[in-house]
Order: C-alpha cells, then structure tokens, then sequence
C-alpha cells in the first residue's frame, strides 16, 4: 500500500508512468475500479477537485463518497486517527482535502487503505501532477524547460510544482518577496523581480494570492504581491511561445488579468481538465 501525500512520494518513473497511464486513460471509461469505493474528505469548498475525482471514480467503474466536514464525526470531536481506521474498514481509498498537512499525515498513518492528498495548506500533488502533464503537452518535453512561479512562493502548488518539475529536469525560479520564499529546500532559483524571473520562461504559473484560510490577510497580501500580477507587460520579458498557467479559481484582475488567462497563450482551461485525466491515473495506480 502507498499513500500519495507529497510529491516527494513519487520518483521521476512514478511521474512518468501516471502520464503513460493518462494518455491511455484519456477520455475512456473502464472497469478498472469496479466494486471500489473512495471516500472524500472535504474540510475545505472545492469545484475542480471533487467533480474532477467524482468522475474520474465514476469513468473507472467505482464509486466516490462525498464527505464534507459537517456530514461526518470528524468535525465535532472524533479523533483523525478514529476516522481513518473505520473509514478503512468501509472504502478502498480516502482523498482528503484539509486545513493542516500534519493532519493528512495522522489520517494516513492510521488508515490502512491509500490516503491522496486532495490539498493541504503545504502541498497540491495532483494538482501539480496535472500541471505537468499539461506542460508536457505543450512543450513535448520538460528538460531544461523554464517554469517561472509568479507570487507566493510559499504556496501549497508552488511547493507540489517545484519538486515534480526538479525530478523532470526542469529549471524552476520563483519570483516573491523576501517574506513570501518557498518553505522547501531545492535547486530553485529565488529572485524578487518579476521582470526577472519571467526573462527566457517556457511556462509562467501563478496562483491566487489571497488562499483559504488567508482572507484577513487579504489587504496585505494584495499590496506586497500586486507587482507580481501576470499581464501582457510582463509576458514581453518570457518566451514567444511561453504558455500561461493558472490552477484556478483566479481572482482576475488580481494575480492574473482577464485578456491573460483568457488569451492564446494561456492553457488554464486544458490544465483544469487534466486534473480528470490525470487522476484517473492516479487513482487506478493507487486503489488497484
């Protein structure tokens, strides 16, 4: 049994088999799970990631479990630990999208069936995982390939995006302030300068600002992050044939203005898609 809580639980073939696993799976329905049931946890609101693993349970013959926080025991007193070992004697495998990463770590290390991370405030491995399928996509290979990461760099993708795209020999620099450095080790690259840190840039990513949990920081955040907005302006300074990559929901006008996320460069819609495919994949790996 694996659990799927870091990208670091994945090696560069691990990475590699989920995308030759993707294309396979791409756009087809099987019984690969057939009989298996995936509960899924939701501490926080969620569109892309609960319709996206719904269906992708639904596509391989399985069945997925809705559970919010306020449908199960979990948040009104019952320990993770007490959660995790009988919703391991109901289901074949848990998602769970959650505040704190120590606790999808409790809930794995008591559970004796897959654990996925569906988001915490330190990692988004699926979403980064999608992500990099996209890229590969776009540009048919990742090495030496340049992924500028536009904002916070402590963000929880950011975090996911900067160990997947190492392992695939991609050159990563993150353009933040000082305050807002990855809380991650790495061969990254940190510069303060957006202009900078888009200069020769395959991919430019940026996230929302202002995450869940974050929202009384809100006027602060805007105003230390603002001058790192994706616009036209700053899309001069990569690649002609740079794409643009949001994980979405986008505040627009914000972290990303709207001819951006909406023009010819930008891949947002097909990334958003691809966390469907590419969880097929990781679902059929995992709950196999």
């Amino acid at each position: 049994m694996r659990h799927l809580l870091s990208m670091k639980d994945l090696s560069k073939n691990d990475i590699e088999e989920i995308f030759r696993l993707t294309d396979k799976l791409h756009r087809k329905r099987t019984n690969d799970l057939a009989g298996k049931n995936l509960a899924m946890i939701f501490a926080k609101p969620s569109t892309r990631t609960r319709v996206s693993f719904e269906v992708a349970m639904n596509q391989l013959g399985g069945n997925a479990i809705t559970l919010n926080q306020t449908d199960i025991q979990l948040g009104r007193g019952e320990t993770i630990a007490d959660t995790a070992r009988v919703l391991s004697r109901y289901v074949d495998g848990i998602t769970a999208r959650l505040f704190a990463h120590k606790d999808l770590e409790e809930l794995a290390k008591y559970a004796s069936v897959p654990v996925i991370n569906a988001l915490t405030d330190f990692e988004h491995p699926c979403q980064a995982l999608a992500d990099l399928y996209t890229i590969g996509h776009s540009k048919f290979n990742f090495k030496d390939k340049k992924l500028a990461l536009l904002g916070d760099g402590a963000n929880n993708t950011f975090h996911s995006l900067i160990i997947g795209a190492e392992k695939l020999d991609m050159k990563v620099t993150v353009g933040c302030p000082p305050s807002y450095r990855p809380k991650i080790k790495g061969n990254f690259t940190v510069v303060n300068d957006p202009s900078v840190a888009v200069i020769n840039a395959d991919v430019i990513y940026t996230d929302t600002f202002v995450s869940m949990g974050q929202e009384t920081e809100l006027k602060r955040r805007e105003k230390d992050l603002r001058k790192y907005q994706v616009n036209n302006k700053l899309l001069h300074r990569a690649k002609k044939d740079v794409i643009v990559m949001h994980p979405l929901p986008a505040h627009r006008g914000m972290e990303i203005t709207s001819d951006i996320l909406d023009g010819k460069k930008s891949v947002v819609f097909d990334e958003a898609e691809n966390r469907l495919h590419v969880q097929k994949a990781i679902l059929k790996l995992f709950l196999k």
